[in-house]
């Protein structure tokens, strides 16, 4: 580690000591919040996992009953009931700070109502299938909007990871050895010039002796 290149002076000598006691707490404060971040973080991807597996599942069988009431209904009879929302679904979005880190609160509104009757049509025309698509469909909303959530936030948080990681490795392997080294040198100056002077000083004396 190539060392600072600055006067080994007793006033350079006093700043980087200082400098260094600076950067020694900057890394502690920096890899606490690194490790509390990975903490919180570990703990918002675990929800994040399960979310998406449900979320999967359901919408596999949702898909599953889909392609067979496609097989077996008029497409254009599907068509139609799909071609209008039965529902708007509006978004707040408001900030929430986690370790310094803005997050996204997600306010979702929407007629809750939909989800126990996703569609009024004529069930004549229709049939289990069918049926059981708009049901698990509609149930599955809430489930996905909250994993819009999750994963943004994640996001967010591994972000500001990898900032953090880095930032605590420029000061772990870069920057405190350079300023340790360079105070050693300094120290090592100093009391080198010092025993040049004391040498100095007895030979004047014997010198004069």
């Amino acid at each position: 580690m190539a060392r600072l290149n600055v006067n080994p002076t007793r006033m350079e000598l006093s700043r980087l000591k200082k400098q260094l006691g600076t950067a020694t707490r900057g890394h502690k404060l920096l890899k606490d919040k690194q490790d509390e971040l990975m903490r919180r973080f570990i703990l918002l991807v675990k929800k994040n996992n399960q979310l998406r597996i449900d979320v999967e599942q359901e919408l596999t069988t949702a898909l599953s009953n889909f392609v067979l009431a496609n097989a077996t209904l008029n497409e254009a009879f599907i068509e139609e009931l799909v071609a209008i929302p039965a529902n708007e679904v509006t978004l707040d979005v408001i900030e929430k700070n986690i370790m310094s880190v803005t997050v996204p609160i997600m306010n979702f509104h929407y007629d809750e109502t939909v989800v126990e009757a996703p569609l009024n049509y004529g069930y004549l025309n229709s049939n289990a299938e069918l049926d059981g698509v708009f049901d698990k469909i509609s149930t599955i909303l809430p489930k996905l909007l909250e994993l819009a959530e999750v994963e943004k936030t994640c996001q967010l948080m591994s972000e500001e990871i990898e900032k953090t990681r880095r930032r605590v490795n420029a000061l772990e392997y870069m920057t405190i050895p350079q300023l340790e080294e360079t105070i050693y040198y300094i120290q090592m100056k100093l009391e080198e010039n010092e025993r040049s002077e004391i040498t100095r000083l007895i030979k004047i004396k014997n010198m004069g002796s």
